[in-house]
């Protein structure tokens, strides 16, 4: 009979692994540790980590991810607290789902499914087929607890991210005599109104707010004596339930032709990537997901946790939207020193870690039981 499972003590060796750049040391533990407790895990093509227990449905899915941003940081412990890259975001979060998972005998099936690449391009997250897992027939689950530094707050909602870029074209010509070219750059001016006043009448969303729409970068011109034939402006959007990346997009390039002059050229052109844009989601909180493991986060902090809120990063759980999905762990984003997940400070608190076990244990019961 294997051991029981301790949270802190595979977060200590989790955060000594650099996994920055490589996932191969953090994925090889994370299957042993699975393998030494029965648990029977494959590594999928995309390396996506798998493992289920239990059978039919309701069927719920544990997911987080091993890779960390860059550079790396070292790893410490004292007084109760984990530092190091990675000690937050997210290896606390897979250490506390790791012990839930490993403790619960379900009435159901439930799904640990841990992604190699959340932080770059979330390749394992898209290409995540639960029908790869024996006796999955169904390729999406009744619902999804996404593994984040939330400070077991329960995360309902995120904004989505989208960036592009707005090409305007023109003609050249000598700048002496401008009017016998169009000028590109001097059409940015309509571009950015039409950027600032994109979202003008729009309600904001009830949990998420007003959605954002930045102008990040632009490049036009070539020469100082000739006028602009093209001008780049790439932008920056955050978005709100309903918009999709491909309605945004639509919408934006039809804004900005209407706000330049006709002989103007426009054309917008997503970012290209490997994967899907990170899209908005938002659950309802009276989702049985949301109330149950709420309740649980509260009780095991005497009420000092567990609110049901928006998370403020974007991350893999709109993959799996509009299944049910919360997003829920140990750590914080930012204290009242600054930023944590991604700085050099990164840290995390066994405490909390364990509690945050506890709090997924009690609601996967409710949930499975």
């Amino acid at each position: 009979m294997s051991e029981a499972f301790d949270p802190v003590a595979f977060l200590d060796a989790a955060v000594q692994i650099r996994s920055h750049e490589d996932v191969t040391e953090m994925r090889e533990l994370l299957v042993d540790t699975l393998d030494a407790h029965g648990a029977d895990p494959l590594v999928d093509d995309a390396g996506n980590t798998l493992a289920t227990r239990g059978s039919g449905s309701p069927h719920v899915v544990l997911n987080t991810h091993i890779d960390t941003v860059s550079p790396h940081v070292p790893y410490d412990r004292e007084d109760g607290v984990i530092h190091g890259r990675g000690a937050c975001d997210a290896k606390g979060p897979l250490a506390a789902l790791l012990s839930a998972f490993l403790g619960t005998e379900p009435d159901g099936r439930l799904t640990l499914a841990v992604t190699p690449d959340e932080e770059v391009y979330s390749t394992g997250a898209a290409a995540l087929d639960l029908t790869a897992l024996p006796g999955v027939d169904d390729a999406t689950a009744d619902a999804y607890i996404v593994g984040e530094p939330t400070g077991l707050d329960v995360c309902t909602a995120a904004k989505g991210r989208f960036e592009g870029t707005i090409s305007l074209s023109g003609r050249n010509a000598h700048a002496a005599e401008p009017e016998t070219g169009v000028n590109a750059v001097a059409a940015a001016e309509g571009a950015l109104e039409a950027i600032r006043t994109f979202d003008a009448g729009r309600d904001p969303h009830p949990t998420l707010g007003p959605p954002t729409l930045t102008p990040t970068v632009v490049e036009g011109g070539e020469a100082t004596n000739q006028v602009p034939a093209a001008c780049t402006l790439t932008v920056d959007r955050r978005s709100v339930p309903p918009e999709t990346a491909a309605g945004f997009a639509a919408e934006l390039e039809r804004a900005v032709e209407d706000a330049t002059p006709d002989p103007v050229g426009v054309k917008f052109a997503p970012t290209e990537r490997p994967t899907p844009f990170l899209e908005a989601f938002a659950t309802d909180a009276d989702e049985p997901v949301v109330r149950h493991l709420a309740a649980a986060a509260d009780r095991v902090t005497d009420g000092a946790a567990g609110a049901v809120r928006p998370f403020t990063a974007a991350t893999e759980a709109s993959y799996f939207a509009p299944a049910p999905t919360v997003v829920f762990g140990p750590g914080v984003l930012a204290d009242d020193e600054g930023p944590v997940a991604h700085a050099d400070r990164e840290y995390v608190r066994t405490a909390e870690v364990e509690r945050a076990a506890a709090a997924l244990t009690e609601a996967l019961a409710a949930l499975l039981g």
